[in-house]
């Protein structure tokens, strides 16, 4: 195999890969899987639709062949998959990965955190939006107190995580936590990210005028902070970076919608049932787990893995206009995590 990475029509290599590992969630937040479209008596994924851990462990090998050198665990809520720290110590295993982190909504850490230290993940991406007990229930979905969450976060940075905090920012809806996060997270040293609200799938209702930009939120972070940049740490780093003067703290922001990072973007992703999506906001995917379970060769899927990165020409975030956002299919953000 080789261990030159695979490029695509744009030069772009292949560095990312962001397993689903479930397409079940305990929350219904309403930029992700609504309430009204995901209920009670939605019909997720059957155990035998999702990829094994032997599958997922032998396709890592192969993206990590194709230039893979770092892993994301993420569902839905990958803490409903049984049996994660098995998996995170057989992709450890595995040549050339060099880093591997998860991102969970953080309810279930109590049970899990300490497990999957032991088996070797170190960083956590844990999504909260708000700290006002009102806005962060609705958002979620299910009513859960904030605090319940942040109880979680304070547990996993005892038990060593790093951890930086999602908050998804929806003009109008709790723009108003801005500043009293940033205050929060700055106090504890723990990254706060702030991410644009985007079109992903077609249940989330999106349009440009819900969007807070990067631009409105440093502003409003600017009347009362002193930041200042930092640099990118990899080739393909989505976030841009900044850090409090006076502490160090980091804050971050994800800026699909107002700057693009389409022209660098390293991430393929891998569903819970096996499909290669080479973009977050793609139609569709390459059905990886059908080939397997077909009796595929190593050879024969990293064929299929190099033909489709090869003839990857995604870059719907330099594209979108509020037609497109509309009118195109997209795969649900719940099927393939974001």
């Amino acid at each position: 195999m080789t261990r030159q990475p695979l490029t695509d029509r744009f030069g772009r290599p292949i560095r990312d890969l962001r397993i689903s590992v479930t397409d079940r969630c305990n929350f219904r937040c309403s930029y992700c899987m609504p309430k009204e479209v995901f209920g009670d008596d939605y019909a997720f994924l059957p155990k035998s639709e999702l990829l094994t851990f032997e599958e997922i462990h032998r396709l890592t090998r192969l993206f990590a062949d194709a230039g893979v050198k770092k892993i994301r665990l993420t569902g839905g809520e990958p803490l409903m998959r049984r049996g994660l720290p098995e998996l995170v110590e057989r992709i450890l295993s595995v040549g050339g990965i060099e880093d591997i982190g998860l991102t969970t909504n953080g309810l279930l850490l109590g049970a899990h955190a300490q497990p999957l230290y032991d088996a070797g993940l170190r960083r956590l991406n844990i999504s909260l939006d708000a700290l006002d007990p009102v806005i962060s229930g609705e958002l979620n979905g299910r009513g859960v107190d904030p605090s319940r969450i942040l109880k979680q976060i304070d547990y996993a940075k005892d038990v060593g995580f790093e951890i930086k905090v999602n908050m998804v920012v929806k003009k109008g809806v709790n723009d108003s936590e801005i500043l009293p996060m940033t205050a929060y997270f700055k106090k504890r040293g723990i990254t706060l990210r702030f991410i644009e609200f985007m079109d992903v799938g077609n249940d989330n209702g999106w349009s440009f005028k819900d969007v807070v930009t990067k631009k409105e939120i440093f502003d409003r972070l600017s009347d009362v902070y002193d930041l200042e940049p930092v640099g990118q740490d990899y080739y393909g780093e989505v976030a841009k970076r900044y850090r409090h003067k006076d502490h160090g703290a980091e804050i971050g922001f994800i800026t699909s919608v107002s700057e693009s990072f389409c022209s660098t973007c390293t991430r393929a992703r891998l569903s819970s049932d096996g499909k290669l999506i080479t973009c977050l906001f793609a139609e569709g995917g390459f059905d990886l787990r059908g080939l397997i379970r077909d009796g595929a060769t190593d050879k024969e899927l990293m064929a299929a893995i190099a033909g489709v990165w090869e003839n990857r020409a995604d870059r719907y975030s330099d594209e979108r206009t509020e037609q497109t956002a509309r009118n195109r299919k997209k795969i649900g953000m719940s099927y393939i995590g974001g």
